[in-house]
Order: C-alpha cells, then sequence, then structure tokens
C-alpha cells in the first residue's frame, strides 16, 4: 500500500474525484480577500481529516514546520477561518459532496451491493451555556429553567452498501423540526445526486408519516420506515397478526438467528395514497441470548424485494448512528463549537462530513487495491500525521 499523505490525498481529490473546480471557487464571500480561499477551506478539509477540530488547532498547523507537508501556501490565525466561515456560501461545499458520492457510484465503489440506500435522520450537537445564534435550542432542567442552549440538523448518508458516505445536513432552529428539515434535505439531496442515485431511503419511525413517504415517492424512491406507537392502528393490526403466527422465514446471519414475519395486505391510513402497507416483523437473537424485535414498514412489493433482503434494508438505518453521528462526533469533533455564528456551524457540519467521506473513499476504496487488508481508521490518521514529520537530516560526525 502506498504510504498516505496530505499531497497525495490531494492528488486524490484532484485526479479520481475532480474537485479541483471546487477549491478554487468553495463560494467565498468576503469581500476583500486578503488570503485565498482555497487555502483556508483545504486547510480546513485536511485539519478534519486529521481531527483537528477546532480553528486553535487549524492554526497550529499551518504555523507550524508541517505546514509544507499539509500542502497549505501560507500560515494563519483563527480569526481568519471564524471570518471566513461566517461569510463561505454552503451551496458549492453541497454540490461538492452531491458530486463526489456520484463519482464515487460512477467509479464502482459501490459495486459489491446491487442496491443503494439513503438514511435520513437527526442529532443534536454543539452544546452551549448560552444563547449565541438563530439555530440555538434552548436546553431545560426538571424546573423549566434554561440551563444552555443545544443545536440540531438532519442528515442523509448512503447505506446499505458497505461504506457509508453522508453528503449533505440540513440545521433547524426552535419552530423547525427535524421532520421538517428531513424532508427538505431529502428533496435537496435527491435533486443535486439525481433520482436514479438511490433505490430507497430508510428513516426511523419519526418519518413514518404520510407527507414524508409522499414526498420520497415523488421523488422515486421507495420507503423502508419504522413502524412505532405514532400509527396505533397499523401497529396493533400488525401485532394481533404476527403474535399468532409462526414466523414466514428464519435466517443465521452472522451468528445470529432472524425470525422474519412479513405482510403486503395492511390497510393504509386515511391520509396515505398507497393501496396497501407492506409490514415487515424481525426478532433478532443475539448469541448472549438477548432478543431485539422491531416493526417496519414499506411500499416495496414482494415479488422485488424479499424479507430477507427487506430486513437488512431496515438494518442500514444504524448505518447513519454508527458511522454518521457516532463517529463524526467522537472522531471528527461534530460536537465541538469552532465558532457560534448560524452560518459557521453549519459550514463546520458540511465539511466535518466531507473530510469523513473523503477519508472513507481515499481509505477503502483508494487506497485498499491488492490484497492487502485496509487500513483501520486510526492506522490511516497516524501514517498522515507521521508524514508529517520533517526528516531528520544524518548526523555524519
Amino acid at each position: 500500500m502506498t504510504q498516505p499523505t496530505p499531497r497525495r490525498l490531494w492528488k486524490y481529490l484532484c485526479g479520481p474525484l475532480r474537485l479541483t473546480a471546487y477549491f478554487r471557487g468553495p463560494g467565498d464571500g468576503r469581500g476583500r480577500p486578503q488570503i485565498p480561499a482555497a487555502v483556508l477551506v483545504w486547510a480546513l478539509v485536511v485539519g478534519q481529516v486529521l481531527r483537528e477540530c477546532s480553528f486553535h488547532g487549524v492554526e497550529a498547523l499551518v504555523r507550524s514546520p508541517a505546514r509544507r507537508a499539509l500542502r497549505v501556501a501560507r500560515g494563519f490565525g483563527d480569526d481568519a477561518l471564524a471570518y471566513f466561515t461566517e461569510r463561505l456560501d454552503p451551496g458549492p461545499t453541497r454540490t461538492a459532496l452531491a458530486a463526489t458520492v456520484r463519482r464515487a457510484k460512477r467509479n464502482k465503489a459501490f459495486s459489491p451491493s446491487r442496491w443503494i440506500g439513503v438514511a435520513v435522520d437527526g442529532t443534536g450537537a454543539g452544546h452551549g451555556q448560552a444563547a449565541g445564534c438563530p439555530l440555538c435550542h434552548p436546553v431545560r432542567d426538571a424546573k423549566g429553567q434554561v440551563t444552555g442552549s443545544l443545536h440540531h440538523f438532519a442528515m442523509i448518508s448512503v447505506v446499505g452498501t458497505g461504506l457509508a458516505l453522508p453528503f449533505d445536513v440540513e440545521p433547524y432552529g426552535p419552530g423547525d423540526s427535524e421532520y421538517v428539515a428531513g424532508q427538505r434535505l431529502l428533496q435537496r439531496a435527491v435533486g443535486q445526486v439525481g433520482r436514479r442515485f438511490a433505490d430507497y431511503v430508510v428513516a426511523d419511525g419519526e418519518f413514518a408519516t404520510a407527507p414524508f413517504l409522499h414526498v420520497a415517492g415523488d421523488l422515486g424512491l421507495r420507503v423502508v420506515a419504522r413502524l412505532k406507537d405514532n400509527l396505533p392502528t397499523l401497529l396493533a393490526a400488525a401485532e394481533a397478526r404476527f403474535t399468532t403466527q409462526p414466523p414466514t422465514l428464519t435466517v443465521e446471519e452472522r451468528g445470529e438467528r432472524i425470525e422474519l414475519w412479513d405482510a403486503d395486505d395492511f390497510d393504509p391510513w386515511e391520509r396515505l395514497r398507497w393501496t396497501t402497507v407492506r409490514v415487515l416483523r424481525y426478532r433478532q437473537h443475539h448469541p448472549d441470548g438477548r432478543v431485539v424485535e422491531a416493526y417496519w414498514l414499506t411500499d416495496f412489493p414482494p415479488a422485488r424485494v424479499g424479507s430477507r433482503q427487506l430486513y437488512r434494508f431496515a438494518k442500514s438505518r444504524w448505518e447513519i448512528e454508527n458511522q454518521g453521528f457516532n463517529d463524526g462526533k467522537t472522531r471528527y469533533g461534530m460536537e465541538h463549537i469552532r465558532h457560534h455564528h448560524a452560518n459557521s456551524l453549519l459550514v463546520g457540519w458540511l465539511l466535518t462530513i466531507f473530510a469523513l467521506t473523503i477519508e472513507r473513499l481515499y481509505r477503502l476504496r483508494y487506497l485498499h487495491r491488492g490484497r492487502h487488508r485496509p487500513a483501520t481508521a486510526i492506522e490511516f490518521l497516524r501514517m498522515l500525521r507521521l508524514s508529517l514529520c520533517p526528516p531528520r537530516p544524518l548526523d555524519t560526525s
């Protein structure tokens, strides 16, 4: 395997991923810039890949002897990054992310899987002691007193392909909701990647409502959504039928026994324009004795997608949780407030998922050519950090 370095990562972005135009014009909104936008946005991206989640960390990198290895033309301060991200248009970054996952599909990055899914979900990130921007949601204690603030956004990610790639986020402030933001996000994201990019969208029970299902259908996507108490009539009908019947299918996957119940003749609720609703129930028996059970609804016909494949679609929802939010927060500083400004927060989240996506494509697809074991995320990070050390001259005395 070729030793990864920031310079080689840059060549990968400009070569196979064709992102040169984005870095030359990332949407700089400054009036009289003194530092080129390409320098700042690349420093933010490579800093994020190196898991420097603060502007102070990026400043330390570009003012250190490692700057030359980073391919950053000049040093600057954290205040320059704050000013820059306040005025950076998020549109070009969203377009670049969409182009990246489209290019990944074209380059057969998802070829091991026949199906491509997208997952939509929301999360909270960026705790603060006081409200400082329009995106701040008040956090209250048991007595109802405001004790701080929190920010929320919805995210969309490629799932079900063996390679989870988040590619857009949509923040929402007080008076808005994850459900409404998710609809905006899905419409914009599908508009950018194309209607034929994915086969289905998978979501939690909060999105199992007629408006969201109709939006997905109008975009050419099948839906796999969790069935919970927000649809009590359908859930009660599914429970009454499946609890008195043996499983439709029992399979073994990764040492676990999976029992599946599947029926496609449930009545839709009043506002849903589907002619019928298909419901899947699974009971997952873990080797340690734990049992996990869940209900899901879909408009996939059984003739196209069988019970076992539908179960895999449902389980792919956890990829946005584990490889999106969890990785983003624990490894890439998604929780960190770099600069408490609404646009700066949005740009920071977009550049975080941008770094996460290109790191996975570079590490798991580009570098993993051949039969060698792919580097883990922490191994890749260590190799990048070691490459920043300037070679020391030999002592010939």
